[in-house]
C-alpha cells in the first residue's frame, strides 16, 4: 500500500511516500480503506522526536492521527460494523497517512452522513480534544470560556462546541479572522496583536489553552477561583503519566515537569489539567449527531494529495491555517 512515513526523528526529516505492507487485521479490528486524513500539530511534534519520552515507536513510522474511510474487511469477532460501512476515527496509534489501517472496532464511529470524506477527516482529533477538555472542566450553560487561537483546527471546533453547551465564548485571533470566528459563534474576540488577554479579561470559568509556553503561565489571573485551565500545549504532569500508565520513573519526571503549572494553580485556587486526548467512539458518535443536526460544521483550510504531504506538513507548521489541513488519500 502507499503510505507517508518517516525513517527517523528530526526537524529536517522529510516525509517519504512509498510502498509499505498492508496491516494485518486482528479479531476485533476493522480494516479501513482511508479516503482522507488530516494533519495535526502532533504529527510534526512526533516527527521532531518531541514525544518519544511518552511514546515508543519503530521505523519506518507512518504518521497521521485521524481519518475517514470505508471498512473493507472485518475481524472474525467484530460485531459493531460490517464491510462497506463509512466511518471516521481517531485511532490509538499513528498510521492514517496511508491507503489502509487496521483499527479496533471500539475506536470507530459511523461517518456523518451529510458531509464529505474530507470534511469528516477534519473532525476526530480536534473534536475529541475539545469534547474531553470541556468534559474535564464540566463546561455548561452560562459559563464563560476563553478559547485560545479560535481560527485554528482545535479552536474552530471548540468555539462551536462551547456554544452548543450554552457557554459565553471569548477567543483570540488576528484581525483578518475576526469575522470568521464570529461566524462560528464567538461572542467576544480579542485581537492578540493589539491586546493581551491577561490585560483585559478576568473571571473566566475555563481557559482552553492551545498555545502553551509563557502564555500559559500568564493566563492564570484570567481564571476565577475554582475555575479551570485545560491545556493541550502546556506541561504534562503526574496525572498525565498515570493516565497513560507510563510507570514510576516517567511519572516522577513528568511530576517535575508539571510542577510549576500545578503550583501556580494551587496558589490561585484553580484547577490545571494537561489533556492528552484519548480515542473514544461514543464521543465521536455524539459529534456525528451534532454535525448531522447542523450544530457543528467542519472547517477546512486546504487539501493536499498524499504525494504532496510534506507541503501540507510545512503549511501546518507555519501556524496560519484557518481550520484543518486535509490529506486526500483516495477518491
Amino acid at each position: 500500500m502507499k503510505a507517508a512515513f518517516i525513517k527517523k526523528y528530526g526537524n529536517d526529516e522529510v516525509m517519504h511516500v512509498g510502498d509499505l505492507p498492508k496491516p494485518q487485521v486482528g479479531p476485533h479490528d476493522v480494516l479501513i480503506q482511508i479516503k482522507a486524513a488530516s494533519i495535526n500539530p502532533i504529527d510534526f511534534k512526533i516527527k521532531a522526536g518531541l514525544l518519544k519520552f511518552l511514546r515508543k515507536n519503530s521505523f519506518p513510522l507512518i504518521l497521521g492521527h485521524d481519518l475517514s474511510g470505508e471498512i473493507v474487511k472485518i475481524g472474525d469477532q467484530v460485531t459493531k460494523f460490517k464491510k462497506g460501512d463509512l466511518v471516521f476515527t481517531r485511532p490509538s496509534s499513528t498510521g492514517t497517512f496511508a491507503e489502509y489501517i487496521a483499527v479496533s472496532e471500539d475506536e470507530v464511529a459511523l461517518k456523518p452522513a451529510n458531509i464529505s470524506f474530507e470534511e469528516a477527516a477534519s473532525l476526530p482529533l480536534v473534536g475529541l480534544t475539545a469534547w474531553q477538555a470541556f468534559e474535564s472542566a464540566n463546561l455548561h450553560a452560562g459559563q464563560r470560556v476563553l478559547i485560545q487561537a479560535g481560527a485554528g483546527g482545535v479552536g474552530s471546533f471548540a468555539i462551536q462546541l462551547a456554544k452548543v453547551r450554552g457557554a459565553e465564548v471569548w477567543t483570540t485571533t488576528s484581525e483578518k479572522n475576526i469575522d470568521f470566528v464570529k461566524s462560528l459563534g464567538a461572542d467576544h474576540v480579542i485581537n492578540y496583536k493589539k491586546e493581551k488577554v491577561w490585560d483585559v479579561l478576568k473571571g473566566m470559568d475555563l481557559v482552553f489553552d492551545t498555545l502553551g509556553g509563557d502564555d500559559l503561565y500568564k493566563i492564570y489571573p484570567v481564571v476565577k477561583k475554582g475555575g479551570w485551565i485545560v491545556s493541550i500545549s502546556g506541561s504534562p504532569d503526574q496525572k498525565t503519566a498515570r493516565d497513560m500508565e507510563l510507570g514510576a520513573m516517567k511519572t516522577f519526571v513528568l511530576g517535575v515537569v508539571g510542577l510549576k503549572a500545578n503550583l501556580l494553580a494551587m496558589a490561585r485556587g484553580i484547577h490545571y489539567k494537561f489533556l492528552f486526548m484519548k480515542p473514544e467512539a461514543q464521543q465521536l458518535n455524539q459529534i456525528r449527531i451534532l454535525v448531522e443536526q447542523g450544530k457543528i460544521r467542519p472547517v477546512i483550510d486546504s487539501v493536499f494529495q498524499l504525494a504532496d504531504i510534506q507541503k501540507g506538513l510545512e503549511h501546518s507548521m507555519a501556524g496560519r491555517a484557518r481550520g484543518k489541513i486535509i490529506v486526500k488519500i483516495a477518491d
